[in-house]
């Protein structure tokens, strides 16, 4: 006769010091439980390498599914740390984790889309406009991404670059006419960047065309701004990072908030800063915004005149104290991190208040 195991699913996981609560089944990770249920737990990219979910475990046993290092080290892992998305509940479970709000979560939903259309907006990005179902609009905080479901069940995440009141017209940029005969249906903007053999974006680049269908599953993240508070923010941005962070200027801008705002956009050479003047547009709407373009690797025939260098270190020049404020950082893994350790270290930044969304590729995912 076999004895039954000391435990038994489902459990459930309380979080502080909000309080709210929620069932975790057998060999489902508190992450995908949290989703499934509504509970805006903060997480990036769901595969244990960004560290985006990463909160304190106070009570409870839970079994660490395989992740990267840089994610959790075993030093924080014996010191309570967890990582949601790789954690699956052994016991009843408390976290810690202050970025969870009431509000935070919309249902995520699986629809097909269709490519609207194509804009090349620098040598290796692509703007695609896609049409989601006209009587299924989704809801979603500005900052929040979809995955793409590929035919062989892989999955790619972007984020969607225009806000949700966007939705109901065409995005900024779309052509003169085109939104006047363009069916009645939401549109999402997406800035992809090409990856050299990479399985999506290769497709993007060489072969999709306009009216392709894709299917989308979405909203998912945790980036988005906390409008319950009034302190100054940083928008720091690598490369396509900028997506996410234009969604939130034109939600800023849409709610009427006015909180001083300074965005800090980076790329190797001037034509990375791909939609430069629709920010400086926009910083002559938006007299509480401010726009710091960096760049690292100008070339001489670019005559750069601006500001030289990695772009979260010229956040720490003009903000050698950012105690009072709010960073909101998306981008490269490399930058996002870098940005992370170095305001709360040299800059007195609150943990809880840098908000994060690394780009983390299918090679970032599976690296050692």
């Amino acid at each position: 006769m076999t004895s039954a195991p000391p435990f038994a699913a489902p459990f459930q996981v309380t979080v502080q010091p909000s309080g709210r609560s929620f069932s975790v089944d057998a060999g489902e990770t508190l992450l995908a439980a949290a989703i499934r249920q509504g509970i805006g737990l903060p997480y990036g990219c769901k595969d244990g390498a960004c560290g985006s979910c990463k909160c304190r475990k106070l009570e409870g046993q839970v079994q660490m599914r395989e992740h990267q290092s840089k994610a959790l080290s075993a030093a924080e892992e014996a010191a309570g740390l967890v990582l949601t998305c790789s954690a699956t509940a052994l016991s009843d479970v408390v976290l810690e984790s202050r970025q969870v709000t009431d509000e935070s979560a919309f249902p995520v939903r699986k629809m097909p889309s269709r490519v609207q259309s194509l804009q090349k907006v620098s040598h290796d990005v692509m703007l695609v406009r896609l049409q989601l179902p006209a009587n299924d609009t989704m809801r979603y905080h500005a900052g929040q991404y979809v995955e793409f479901i590929l035919r062989d069940g892989a999955r790619r995440s972007y984020s969607m670059a225009n806000a949700p009141h966007t939705l109901v017209t065409a995005p900024a940029g779309v052509p003169a006419g085109e939104a006047a005969v363009a069916p009645p249906a939401p549109v999402v903007e997406m800035h992809i960047r090409h990856m050299p053999g990479g399985k999506f974006t290769e497709h993007v680049f060489n072969n999709m065309k306009e009216k392709e269908i894709l299917r989308v599953e979405g909203p998912y993240g945790s980036f988005f701004l906390r409008e319950d508070s009034g302190k100054p923010i940083v928008l720091l941005a690598s490369g396509t990072g900028f997506a996410p962070i234009k969604a939130v200027i034109e939600h800023m801008q849409f709610k009427g908030i006015t909180r001083p705002t300074t965005l800090y956009w980076g790329g190797r050479r001037p034509a990375d800063l791909y939609l430069d003047d629709w920010v400086r547009e926009r910083c002559a709407q938006m007299p509480h915004l401010r726009y710091v373009p960096v760049i690292s690797n100008a070339l001489p025939e670019d005559a750069w005149s601006g500001r030289a260098g990695f772009v979260h270190k010229a956040v720490l020049q003009d903000f050698p104290d950012l105690s009072g404020h709010q960073v909101y950082a998306c981008g490269a893994p490399i930058v996002v991190d870098s940005a992370r350790a170095d305001y709360s270290a040299q800059a007195g930044l609150p943990p809880e208040e840098f908000f994060a969304d690394a780009f983390t590729s299918e090679a970032d995912k599976h690296a050692g």
